[in-house]
């Protein structure tokens, strides 16, 4: 799984826009096995990114959970922590 890919389910504020279609460039990027598609591919390329952003948007939606929602800047702290414990 790629790394950069972040959590955005289940958080307060909710993950914005941005947020999701940065993943979902994330994921295009991981499966193509490239940062930026040539010219031919660079359309499907995009379509790809679209659809995933529409997919991810919809999904997140349509979670439930009955767990309150993680606080953003608790989560960053944690996995902070846990980087400087797994390269220091």
């Amino acid at each position: 799984m790629c790394r950069n890919i972040k959590t955005l389910a289940n958080f307060a504020p909710p993950a914005t826009d941005d947020e999701i279609r940065a993943s979902a460039l994330q994921f295009v990027r991981k499966l193509s096995g490239t940062n930026r598609p040539s010219k031919a591919n660079e359309e499907a390329f995009n379509r790809a990114v679209e659809d995933v952003t529409e997919a991810a948007q919809r999904l997140i939606v349509s979670l439930k959970t009955s767990t309150p929602p993680r606080n953003r800047e608790e989560e960053a702290q944690k996995a902070q922590e846990r980087s400087k414990a797994r390269f220091a």
